[in-house]
């Protein structure tokens, strides 16, 4: 009966459908199905959509089908065109709880949702925004028992993703193919996605600190203010940002002379105190003669282009602007070119802002669909906007991150992005937009991390306060608090905007932030292993607590409690005045830790539990990532039943390439009564460390 009113539903939802578009639908018969790795089958509508389907967007190669489905195989999915548009349905036991879909608001359980795959410029955005600035075509499904399958809309269409019924995908164009990966738990699923759509580049140590930013920082003796405000007070920070204002108005790849008289020599202060610093460039690129990047991008006709063939122009920061077209190689080796001597000023991270790409003035918020991108042949060949609006921030990611990398071989680039699609984490973190500072967003942020982290999207984060509005101390205490155990961690706010540092809202706040950030540092040499982890497998350093127990119903739509790796439970509390109630748990003896003194007493800090059996490696307190070797580790232990615990710890020169050749260290950490530390990986030989073993059970 059950399956009777789903079926039902669904051919009522088509008719519907077909109602308002003035014509019946056309349901697909003989999909054809193809194994294309180890529980992983590929399917398309029919013969004529296989033979003609665009090369994929997102995956990092192309999948050559291996044979044919597995006769076992239970997810058939049902194809539907109706006048241009392709939609792809799977329906899934009602017990089927349902994640991904990329960076969304709401809750970490996706059932009943709807979200649509178009970037969008969204300041402000709400709790039932359907469209942010990045697009993940994608659903985790975990099953009752724990099993878990994966879907993945192979399309950079704008794309509708319909939780209501079963699993719906919708996408005008070309016909898309899906791919269902099917493992026994959702961490082989998320595992797969990655090795699918690449995982992300191990980042530079520094990267991991705190950053620091707002809209805008300037002039100069500001940014120095702002720095020796960290170093006076002692609260932890790596990192500065340079918004819009360092520019020549608002021209990217230039500097404001007047505000910013020696931005190299600025860079080099910022260095001695310990500091890197990132620089925003946006994608709009001022029509003016004369100025550098517009008459080189013109001299290699690098612009995206209306449908009557002439350069695309929309308003956006400078006044008029042109937009390069990053689905040509040769654009996207010129951008990359014009990192080097910008960053020769002493910048060390790169910030892509505006990419979806916004244009002001107009509707839509984006340039017309009808434009056309005139991309290589490996991309699709030329097509329109509407093919590549989705991508557009990611090939600019990419353009950016191999442009740094030429620049500077010896580095590992970081690169943040605004706009980006499911793969473009191979080229650039990720924060959550312009959100507001209310406690909805707070909220939200632990859910958002969590479900880009299940879409194949582990370095993240919010702007800590909030961009949009002001916010209260108690709400920015708490905000620090959580947003010091994610993975991206930076403090953002507004132009106009009041003063959001860690100290803006008075000594009991300050005190707060500094024992989140203090916490945040001894956690580093943990997180850092996590990064290492994501880079090599795609699994997220934020993971939901049901990844501690697949079949534990309690903790599928945890989201006010989110795992740390596998061993450190952060239980977040999101709501004014709320006290400390009391944390749902997976099975085990989850012991309570305080990391730095005074932090168990902070009523606006989240609560640390060590998992049963697990030792953690906490490395001393910092002011910035390397102002010291890793020459003292503390551990912490929480043995098991059996009197055991085990932790492991990666460890390199924390920039470079050197780990590639084998210049790092894993050592496994066993306690059985007496600790044992065994160098299990690598070859890196920096020294050894002072350790001190701290049981925490007691038992």
């Amino acid at each position: 009966m059950k399956a009777d009113r789903r079926i039902f539903g669904l051919m009522g939802w088509i008719l519907a459908v077909a109602v308002l578009a003035g014509a019946m639908p056309a349901l697909v018969r003989g999909q054809i199905g193809e194994s294309v790795g180890e529980g992983v089958v590929r399917f398309h509508a029919s013969n004529e959509a296989r033979d003609g389907a665009l090369p994929s967007l997102c995956l990092v190669t192309p999948l050559a089908a291996l044979g044919p489905v597995p006769g076992d195989w239970a997810m058939i999915p049902e194809f539907t065109r109706i006048q241009g548009r392709t939609s792809v349905f799977l329906s899934i036991d009602e017990s089927t709880d349902l994640y991904g879909t990329g960076e969304v608001p709401g809750p970490l359980r996706r059932n009943g949702t709807r979200t649509v795959a178009w970037n969008f410029d969204a300041y402000g955005w709400g709790g039932n925004a359907a469209s942010l600035y990045q697009s993940h075509p994608w659903v985790l499904a975990v099953r009752a028992d724990g099993t878990a399958f994966g879907v993945l809309a192979d399309t950079p269409n704008r794309c509708v993703i319909d939780l209501s019924l079963g699993i719906r995908f919708e996408a005008d164009g070309a016909p898309f193919p899906v791919i269902i990966i099917e493992k026994d738990t959702p961490q082989e699923v998320v595992r797969e996605l990655g090795r699918l759509t690449g995982t992300m580049p191990l980042p530079p140590r520094w990267a991991l600190g705190y950053h620091q930013c707002r809209y805008s920082y300037t002039p100069d003796d500001r940014v120095r203010e702002i720095a020796d405000g960290f170093r006076e007070r002692d609260i932890p920070c790596d990192v500065i940002w340079f918004d819009i204002d360092y520019m020549e108005e608002f021209r990217c790849f230039t500097v404001d002379d007047w505000s910013f008289p020696d931005m190299r020599g600025l860079n080099a202060e910022l260095h001695e105190k310990g500091f890197h610093t990132v620089a925003i460039i946006d994608p709009g690129i001022k029509q003016e003669m004369g100025y550098h990047v517009y008459d080189s991008g013109d001299a290699i006709d690098a612009w995206v282009q209306t449908a009557a063939g002439a350069p695309y122009v929309g308003s956006v920061w400078p006044g008029r602007c042109v937009f390069p077209d990053f689905t040509m190689s040769q654009v996207r080796t010129w951008w990359g070119g014009l990192y080097g001597q910008f960053l020769s000023l002493g910048i060390d991270g790169i910030w892509n802002d505006m990419n979806e790409p916004a244009v002001f003035n107009v509707d839509a918020k984006t340039m017309p669909r009808n434009n056309r991108h005139r991309a290589d042949p490996e991309l699709g060949g030329p097509g329109t906007h509407a093919r590549f609006h989705n991508v557009y921030g990611m090939l600019m990611a990419r353009a950016t991150w191999e442009g740094v990398q030429r620049s500077r071989p010896g580095k590992r680039p970081f690169v943040l992005s605004r706009a980006n699609h499911l793969g473009g984490q191979r080229w650039a973190a990720c924060w959550t937009g312009d959100n507001t500072a209310s406690w909805a967003h707070l909220d939200y942020s632990v859910s958002m991390v969590l479900n880009l982290g299940l879409s194949g999207q582990p370095l993240s984060g919010p702007d800590i306060g909030g961009f949009v509005g002001a916010g209260t101390g108690e709400m920015f205490a708490r905000w620090m608090g959580i947003g010091a155990m994610q993975p991206f961690a930076r403090g953002h706010t507004g132009k106009g905007n009041i003063d959001k540092e860690p100290w803006s809202f008075g000594g009991d706040v300050e005190k707060t932030c500094r024992l989140a950030l203090e916490r945040r540092y001894r956690l580093l040499p943990y997180l850092y292993s996590l990064m290492r982890e994501a880079a090599e497998t795609g699994l997220p350093p934020v993971r939901p607590l049901f990844f501690a127990d697949t079949s534990d119903p309690r903790l599928r739509a945890e989201d006010d409690s989110f795992l740390l790796g596998n061993d450190l439970l952060v239980a977040c509390y999101t709501k004014p005045g709320q006290g400390r109630p009391e944390p749902v748990f997976p099975a085990g003896n989850w012991v309570r830790v305080g990391l730095v003194p005074g932090d168990l007493d902070d009523p606006d800090l989240p609560d640390l539990y060590l998992r049963e059996g697990a030792v953690l490696p906490l490395g001393p307190i910092m002011q910035w990532s390397d102002e010291r070797p890793l020459d003292e580790l503390e551990l912490l232990v929480n043995p098991g039943p059996d009197g055991r615990a085990v932790g492991r710890l990666y460890e390199d020169d924390g920039d470079g390439y050197g780990y590639r050749d084998g210049a790092y260290r894993v050592t496994e950490f066993v306690f059985d009564d007496e600790m044992a530390a065994n160098v299990i990986e690598g070859s890196w030989e920096p020294g050894s460390w002072k350790l001190v073993t701290r049981d925490v059970s007691n038992k």
